[in-house]
């Protein structure tokens, strides 16, 4: 039987070692995955989970990650191929996520996409592991019978058609970052956590530790530094992933990163409101209101800096992309234009977060790369609720083969 793993959790606790097998640099959803598939796939290999934070992170992306799983995202391809790939992904990861870990939320939530016209070359899409079957286009009006709460946020009017998802289902993603983790602990796996890691241009993969702590005035500092060796290192550190590599190994990526805010519309969600999306817009029933998921654009330029825009002349918490999204959305969608919009007068007002994009591209999938010998990138982005859970089990299992000597 496997003896658990180690944690460190605190400078206080020594940690001496020195070499593992498998070194994940970042404890989210997808680096702990990646964990946790790799103890099942190889538990004869040494295993070192860093997180820069606490587990979950709430300075992370991961806590903060709408957790919607819906066919409806798969990125279209001309490619049937592809598609079928991304179909099959996209349902094995709806069975990890209902039943393999352990006691967490994941609700049945219809994903209900509102149009005023049909898109042009928009007619099928992937859903309900049928790929090549056709999503069809609803009436709006028919389906508010259904779902009365539609005729509340939406003019059916001027959005009369619809395409649903009756698969699609809600989650935490900040649960399966929890419970993969102390999975994989349980299973083996060791876990530092308040620790800074920077990649060591050196031979062999390693990588610089920082442990740590905060002063008596509310300072983190550095308590001590150690150096671990290790015969792969996977970066799995979201939107900071590509630059960690970028400064400490000197390779190019050419990914991106963008900021995404996540307002709150204050309007009853009693259980069965399913999630509506009109223009890329999402509104995701959570805790008994909705929180918004705007569209991502583009990603932002390097050193952006996220800023509040103005709304009617009043300073808002709300980058201004996004409210110039909102108010072109408020015929469409009335409920926008109510008191019930939390738009907040600063940036601490709303929750957001740096959300990676793979090649600079939000509908790009998820990814895993060999940027440098020994190092590999893992990568989730807007996609990662659907298809993020098989692309870190599809690195576990690369990892998982024979590995060679330590240099």
């Amino acid at each position: 039987m496997t003896s658990p793993g180690q944690v460190w959790a605190h400078v206080g606790q020594p940690f001496q070692a020195a070499e593992f097998d498998v070194v994940v640099v970042g404890a989210g959803r997808m680096g702990a995955a990646l964990a946790l598939f790799l103890r099942r796939l190889a538990p004869h290999l040494s295993l070192l989970m860093v997180e820069e934070g606490g587990l979950p992170n709430e300075e992370g992306a991961t806590i903060l990650a709408p957790g919607l799983w819906t066919t409806l995202d798969l990125p279209r391809q001309a490619q049937w191929s592809q598609q079928d790939q991304w179909s099959e992904q996209a349902q094995w990861t709806r069975e990890q996520l209902a039943s393999a870990f352990g006691e967490m939320p994941f609700e049945p939530c219809p994903l209900i996409e509102l149009y005023a016209s049909p898109l042009p070359g928009h007619d099928h899409s992937p859903q309900g592991g049928q790929p090549s079957a056709a999503v069809p286009y609803e009436s709006s009006a028919e389906l508010a019978r259904e779902f009365p709460v539609l005729r509340e946020l939406a003019n059916l009017d001027a959005l009369p058609l619809a395409r649903v998802d009756r698969q699609a289902a809600l989650y935490r993603p900040a649960s399966v970052a929890l419970n993969a983790a102390q999975q994989a602990v349980r299973l083996g796996a060791n876990l530092l956590l308040n620790t800074r890691a920077r990649l060591k241009h050196a031979p062999g993969p390693q990588v610089m530790l920082e442990r740590l702590t905060v002063t008596n005035t509310h300072q983190i500092v550095t308590h001590e530094v150690k150096v671990v060796r290790a015969r792969h290192i996977v970066v799995a550190a979201g939107a900071g992933g590509p630059p960690l590599l970028e400064h400490g190994l000197g390779v190019h990526t050419q990914h991106g990163r963008a900021y995404q805010q996540y307002p709150r519309l204050n309007l009853p969600s009693p259980p069965g409101t399913p999630a509506v999306r009109v223009s890329g817009l999402t509104l995701r029933p959570q805790h008994g209101a909705f929180t918004l998921i705007p569209r991502l654009h583009h990603r932002d330029p390097h050193g952006y800096q996220p800023t509040g825009g103005h709304l009617t002349g009043v300073p808002t918490g709300l980058r201004r992309e996004v409210l110039e999204d909102l108010v072109n959305l408020m015929d469409a969608l009335p409920a926008l234009a109510g008191p019930h919009l939390q738009v907040g007068r600063s940036l601490s007002d709303l929750p957001g977060a740096w959300v990676t994009l793979v090649r600079g591209d939000p509908q790009a999938p998820p990814v895993w790369e060999t940027p440098a010998p020994g190092h590999h990138l893992l990568l989730g982005g807007p996609h990662a609720d659907t298809l993020g859970l098989a692309v870190a089990h599809d690195l576990a299992q690369h990892l998982s083969q024979p590995l060679a000597p330590m240099p």
